[in-house]
């Protein structure tokens, strides 16, 4: 839960809407500016080398969101903020 913790408060000192990562390892963030979780899945994927699930997977609601997941290892999971934070 402390990668959890570093993750849900990396995104949000980045201006990144977060909730999830208090009681269970998943993340979940609003996809800036209007992109679609799969815009945002390629723009992470190709900018910061993040990969995580597109909200759409999990249906309609899911649609304008992602989801970030806290099983890496500390190190990792620093490394993948800090490259987010960068962007």
């Amino acid at each position: 839960m402390n990668n959890a913790k570093v993750i849900r408060e990396g995104l949000a000192s980045a201006g990144y809407t977060v909730s999830g990562g208090v009681n269970a390892p998943y993340i979940w963030l609003k996809t800036p500016d209007n992109m679609t979780s799969w815009e945002f899945f390629d723009y992470l994927l190709e900018k910061a080398n993040v990969v995580g699930t597109p909200g759409s997977g999990f249906g309609p609601s899911g649609e304008g969101y992602f989801r970030l997941t806290a099983f890496g290892s500390y190190e990792n999971t620093v490394k993948a903020i800090d490259r987010i934070k960068a962007l």
